[in-house]
């Protein structure tokens, strides 16, 4: 059986690698190891970055993803610093200064970087419409408690953990189907 690492300290995001590599009969690893998170204007660059770091300590592929939020009204903020802002501005002081603006889309970037022990690292990136909602609704995570995807009347606070874990684990599915057909 294949392995591959995931650098992650979220539960959720392990879980649900998990699942997705096990159909391709890949077993993932977790490497809880904190790593330099560097400040970037891309959730790209960080995942890259990681990975590079990483990978001089293992043998099997590594993989590091990283998501951030563009709030459009804001001008892409908080991007790359979307988990500090949402660790440390309250749900209703974001929804004060949105509230100043019309526009109330934005997407979430989730950028995934993988690196090989023969040394190429391949970028996984894309991005996933969203809204921010007028009203506060639910009890999980701070801003989850306004986010939704675009074509949706639920917060992700509102949602079941695994609603629509195939958009959260897209980046998961192209790795796994490149390692399936990689020799290493």
């Amino acid at each position: 059986m294949k392995e591959v690492f995931l650098i992650t300290g979220n539960k959720g995001k392990l879980l649900a690698a998990q699942k997705v590599f096990s159909r391709y009969n890949i077993q993932v690893k977790q490497i809880k190891k904190d790593y330099p998170e560097i400040q970037a204007r891309s959730s790209l660059e960080i995942a890259r970055f990681t990975v590079l770091e990483a990978i001089k300590e293992f043998r099997s592929p590594v993989i590091r993803e990283d998501h951030s939020l563009f709030i459009h009204a804001l001008n892409g903020f908080p991007g790359p610093y979307t988990n500090y802002f949402d660790k440390t501005m309250p749900v209703e002081t974001l929804m004060k200064i949105i509230s100043l603006f019309d526009d109330r889309s934005a997407y979430m970037e989730l950028a995934a970087a993988l690196a090989l022990p023969s040394g190429n690292i391949y970028d996984f990136v894309y991005q996933v419409p969203l809204k921010i909602s007028k009203n506060i609704k639910g009890t999980k995570r701070n801003w989850d408690k306004v986010l939704m995807l675009s074509n949706n009347t639920h917060t992700f606070s509102e949602c079941e953990k695994d609603t629509h874990l195939e958009i959260w684990t897209k980046n998961y599915e192209e790795i796994a189907k490149l390692l399936s057909q990689l020799p290493y």
